[in-house]
């Protein structure tokens, strides 16, 4: 080989060296730059996102896991599956909320206010490891989110479906609880002894018996009655002269009411008293009446609105005995004479409270019907009879108001006030009786009736519309 090929050669074989010298650093770098890369992506990787990632993955199996199970109802739900009550609103009947709507007038609020995504309502109640890293929320803090995410959906459920709503928050929250007699009370403990003895075998066992299903009884019964007795002795010669006398007074009071804490109410009262005095001063009558009264009352509510109801209420009220003027058989009242029935028709506000409750009827539709069936009634004017009839029809408003209050333990004040009108005429009549309570079977008890009638006869004996009667006694007492 002449110097000429080898210098040739060795050009040629430095060339080469120097290309695989350079393919081998390009692949160097090409290398170095992948491991590098494959290293700042493992290390830009978030923990809290992948364990998210992970939850998400997981909670979307176990819940088409639990969907299901709808096919086959006798496999039990998974314990991983949590029904949430924190969305109530979302899954009752169609409801007219006010929190949705106070929301937005709150001047914190903005349309672009952060509300809880649907990812968060599922993660709402108990967590498990992986997810309680991420969230660290309170549980009061969890159920308002929950029910700001409620009220944005409903918001728009207002807005596209007003006509789909089928209830209103005010009367879910009117709905009452149960009597005391009607909730199932817990039973008391057992000894441990009890348990440790062997069971008694069952010798036989029949399935014949039905199922026994026992409905609440909205039904409440009460009662008062009460015997006291006043006594006033005057010797003859007593300086400023005066009579002795001897007073009786009975009554007996019984309800009836119907309850079904939603929508209906049916009212019933009777009340029977009667009284009686000694009228020496009185030389045909050796004793008279002082109170006779039978009065029933019935009253039908169905729920309006809260504490207001649409009332159809009746009231039939007469008396025993007749009453005669002193020293005369000149008859004034007698039974049936009069006998007066009262139909209205209204809204009745009620609202019941520890110490008190309270009834207010407003009827602007009213009918009053006067009956006397006694021909011996000397004044029939008197009842708003005219003289030769036996009846009379007055059409017009009443209001009626009934309050039971128990100012202290031993004092209760019941008062009923009615104002009728037949925008000619007025009747109005407030009754109160005042109960000192002295103890179970103890009671004195002070009555006092004012009443007023314009549309009577004025007489010589009677030259006022305003009437008063007033009673106080003491005696027995009992309530149940």
């Amino acid at each position: 080989m002449g110097k000429g090929k080898l210098s040739v050669f060795l050009h040629k074989t430095k060339n080469s060296m120097r290309k695989s010298i350079c393919l081998t650093i390009v692949l160097a770098v090409f290398c170095m730059g992948e491991a590098s890369a494959q290293k700042v992506t493992k290390t830009k990787e978030d923990p809290a996102v992948k364990a998210f990632s992970d939850s998400l993955s997981a909670l979307s199996a176990s819940y088409f896991a639990y969907f299901r199970l709808w096919d086959d109802l006798n496999i039990p739900a998974p314990r991983w599956v949590r029904p949430n009550p924190a969305f109530y609103k979302l899954f009752v009947p169609p409801t007219y909320y006010e929190a949705p709507i106070k929301e937005i007038f709150e001047i914190k609020w903005s349309p672009d206010t952060k509300i809880m995504t649907a990812v968060d309502s599922l993660y709402m109640g108990k967590r498990d490891s992986v997810s309680a890293a991420i969230y660290q929320l309170p549980d009061l803090e969890t159920l308002a989110a929950a029910d700001r995410w409620s009220n944005n959906i409903l918001r728009n459920y207002y807005l596209q479906y007003p006509g789909r709503l089928v209830n209103n928050e005010l009367y879910l929250a009117d709905l009452k609880p149960l009597e005391n007699n009607q909730i199932v009370k817990r039973p008391r403990k057992e000894k441990i002894k009890s348990f440790l003895q062997p069971e008694t075998p069952v010798e036989s066992l029949t399935t014949d018996n039905e199922l026994l299903v026992v409905r609440p009884n909205f039904w409440t019964h009460k009662g008062n009655g009460y015997v006291q007795f006043t006594q006033h002795y005057i010797s003859d010669n007593w300086y400023k002269g005066g009579e002795s006398t001897n007073a009786l007074l009975s009554g007996l009071v019984l309800e009836a009411n119907f309850d079904d804490r939603q929508r209906i109410e049916f009212e019933n009262k009777l009340e029977i008293k009667l009284g009686f005095v000694t009228a020496p001063s009185d030389t045909v009558h050796k004793y008279k009446t002082n109170a006779d009264l039978f009065r029933l009352n019935s009253k039908l509510g169905v729920k309006a609105f809260k504490n207001w109801y649409y009332t159809l209420a009746g009231e039939f009220k007469t008396q025993f005995f007749g009453n005669y003027k002193t020293n005369t058989n000149d008859m004034i009242s007698n039974f049936l004479s009069p006998a007066q029935l009262d139909i209205t028709l209204g809204m009745d506000f009620k609202q019941n409270k520890k110490n008190y409750s309270l009834s207010l009827l407003g009827s602007p539709l009213a009918y009053t019907f006067m009956y006397i069936s006694n021909d011996k009634i000397t004044d029939p004017g008197a009842f708003n009879v005219d003289p030769g009839h036996k009846t009379a029809n007055l059409f017009g408003s009443k209001f009626t108001g009934n309050l039971t209050w128990k100012i202290i333990p031993s004092i209760v004040w019941e008062s009923k006030l009615e104002y009728f009108t037949t925008y000619d005429t007025v009747i109005a009549s407030w009754e109160n009786t005042f109960n000192f309570v002295l103890n179970r079977y103890l009671s004195t008890k002070l009555f006092v009736h004012a009443r007023y009638d314009d549309g009577v006869t004025l007489t010589e004996d009677n030259k006022s519309y305003f009437q008063l009667q007033e009673l106080l006694s003491f005696g027995l007492n009992y309530t149940w």
